[in-house]
């Protein structure tokens, strides 16, 4: 059963890197995108200064924290994207109340702008680290939540939180959960930018944290496909969907796999700082896709061999490789 995504859409996080590239490929569909890009005195509009789009989106600065600002930015609107969040888990370590104010207050003040405004979509950003550690794989949307970091604790409330807003209230609600996503204009502080900026740097021994980890790494294009196929789904309101590939590599394969696609023979070293507490650190993720596929027909498009070539081919352009600094750890 499907629903048609209508014309005027909103993302929050447009500023940011998932949520730079939804806006993108939402103009490209011809849809009427407002932006919200988080206030600063500088007016600067994060990843959408660059966007080749630039001009075709109507953007608006504000913070999601804010309950006012949220009723007047969903005005008008027939869907909701709220990608709007802080995600930089060893930040989360020293500011956990930030992400408790931004990720589950904010989100609290867009579902009630949501409703009081009868937006008949909102599609509410999770992420696989809910998951912790996996329990079982391959990981279903039925598999335990962990709080193993205050980002991640924050996100389930946030989740929670969403949800209890169609439970309670019939808001027309689906919470995307998308796995490891990695591509162009992603943070510094994920490991995939970390590689290829080191590398590209002209290092060849990289300073990097636990590398045992396994990750289900997905090409932000594919990332963005399925947060629309989901929008575009009646049968996905009420129901929380992992977004991902169903396939689980480790960072160590992930390193060399990017070793080869640069032509650089590295290696690395431990970097204490990187290093999670023992009990945080997330050991495995692997995503069973198999609800988006049968709600939707989603498949991903992108291997990860293609999608490292189109990030690293990114990185590798002067003007995007200046904006990172190699030689500092990003918390």
């Amino acid at each position: 059963m499907r629903c048609k995504l209508s014309k005027k859409v909103l993302v929050t996080g447009a500023d940011g890197f998932i949520g730079s590239h939804l806006t993108e490929m939402l103009i490209e569909q011809g849809y009427d995108v407002r932006a919200l890009a988080q206030y600063n005195s500088f007016n600067n509009w994060g990843w959408l200064e660059d966007s080749p789009y630039k001009g075709k989106f109507e953007v608006i600065s504000g913070d999601v924290r804010d309950p006012f600002f949220c009723k007047e930015a969903v005005k008008g609107v027939d869907t909701v994207f709220h990608l709007a969040a802080l995600i930089a888990i060893p930040f989360s370590y020293v500011a956990p109340q930030s992400y408790v104010e931004t990720n589950i207050t904010g989100t609290l003040n867009i579902c009630k702008a949501a409703l009081e405004s009868g937006v008949p979509r909102v599609i509410h950003t999770s992420t696989s680290e809910v998951y912790g550690t996996a329990v079982y794989v391959p990981i279903d949307e039925k598999h335990p939540l962990q709080p193993q970091s205050p980002y991640s604790a924050s996100k389930i409330s946030a989740d929670a939180m969403a949800m209890s807003f169609h439970n309670s209230f019939g808001l027309p609600l689906t919470i995307a959960r998308p796995f490891n996503t990695y591509g162009p204009r992603q943070s510094a502080r994920a490991v995939i930018p970390t590689i290829i900026s080191q590398i590209a740097s002209g290092k060849r021994v990289l300073k990097l944290g636990d590398v045992s980890p396994t990750r289900d790494f997905n090409y932000v294009a594919d990332t963005c496909r399925g947060f629309l196929a989901l929008a575009n789904s009646a049968a996905a309101i009420g129901k929380t969907v992992n977004i991902g590939s169903n396939y689980e590599i480790s960072i160590k394969d992930t390193l060399s796999l990017i070793g080869k696609i640069m032509n650089a023979e590295v290696d690395y070293q431990r970097d204490e700082v990187r290093i999670r507490p023992e009990k945080s650190e997330v050991h495995r993720l692997w995503c069973d896709n198999s609800l988006i596929k049968s709600l939707t027909g989603f498949e991903p498009k992108y291997t990860i061999e293609v999608g490292l070539r189109n990030t690293v081919e990114w990185f590798l352009n002067p003007e995007n490789l200046k904006k990172y600094k190699a030689d500092i750890y990003n918390v």
